[in-house]
């Protein structure tokens, strides 16, 4: 694929690794060389990484995650996990009723400690993966207050982001403008949550739809953030379908490097 050339800096907010070779789906799919190629290819000078899926713990693949950013352009989120189902029905409250945190889930003291290692500089949070962290760790995560990334769509819609997490006080950075796999109406729902929620912001990893990328970026152009979704997509697509939307060039300079460095300090130049 061709280099861009587009003359703005650009940091990405939502890239995703793989440290163990034999998960990844394909040669290079994940690996920390290929997503620096595809960075330098797309004029992107800096990226956050953290773990894919797995079972039981994340502390080995979030450590193993920190150390493949070392001398590379990437800082790396560590990816927390919990126990109770992030479902809003009544089956979920009920198996929630019984439900609490193992040696598998992230605790406290868990963030804690990810919050004080300079590797780290923020969370990442898979409630339909991962499950939903329990009060005492989201209280953790208010008192450390580092930005979480967070995935949105149809397994945690922007109405339950609201409910569960946009009531403590820490930055939340909610995927795919909240309607993984592209949901106009959950697109809608969480652009509308930017007025009432100062904390809130949306990246743009895999939202294609150009018309609600426009309408937040107009109506709040310092709460955007660029975010490609390698490897799931490539980022020079990502970045194109940002070049290519009918916005200010001041409105694309915030959402390519301000608003991620404001709100990702290891962002900053």
């Amino acid at each position: 694929m061709l280099e861009l050339e587009h003359g703005f800096r650009v940091v990405d907010t939502h890239a995703r690794l793989e440290p163990d070779e034999q998960r990844r789906p394909r040669d290079g799919m994940g690996d920390p060389e290929q997503l620096e190629r595809e960075m330098h290819q797309a004029g992107v000078v800096r990226a956050v990484v953290f773990p894919g899926e797995r079972e039981g713990s994340y502390l080995k693949a979030n450590n193993a995650v920190a150390r493949m950013t070392v001398e590379r352009p990437m800082v790396a989120l560590a990816r927390v996990n919990g126990a109770r189902d992030p479902g809003s029905g009544p089956g979920s409250a009920l198996r929630n009723l019984t439900s609490s945190r193992t040696d598998a889930h992230t605790s406290p003291d868990d963030v804690e400690q990810y919050a004080y290692d300079d590797r780290f500089c923020g969370f990442k949070l898979h409630p339909p993966a991962d499950g939903l962290p329990d009060e005492d760790v989201l209280s953790q995560l208010e008192a450390v207050s580092l930005p979480v990334i967070v995935h949105g769509g149809e397994g945690f819609p922007p109405e339950t982001v609201a409910e569960t997490l946009l009531q403590y006080d820490f930055p939340v950075v909610l995927s795919h403008f909240g309607a993984h796999p592209l949901r106009r109406d959950l697109m809608d729902a969480a652009i509308d949550l930017l007025d009432s929620h100062d904390q809130l912001y949306l990246d743009t990893s895999a939202v294609r739809y150009r018309r609600p990328m426009e309408r937040a970026i107009l109506e709040h152009p310092d709460r955007v953030l660029f975010g490609s979704g390698v490897p799931s997509v490539h980022p020079n697509v990502a970045v194109m379908e940002i070049l290519t939307l009918d916005v200010p060039e001041d409105a694309m300079r915030k959402v390519f490097s301000n608003n991620p460095s404001r709100v990702v300090e290891e962002l900053a130049p």
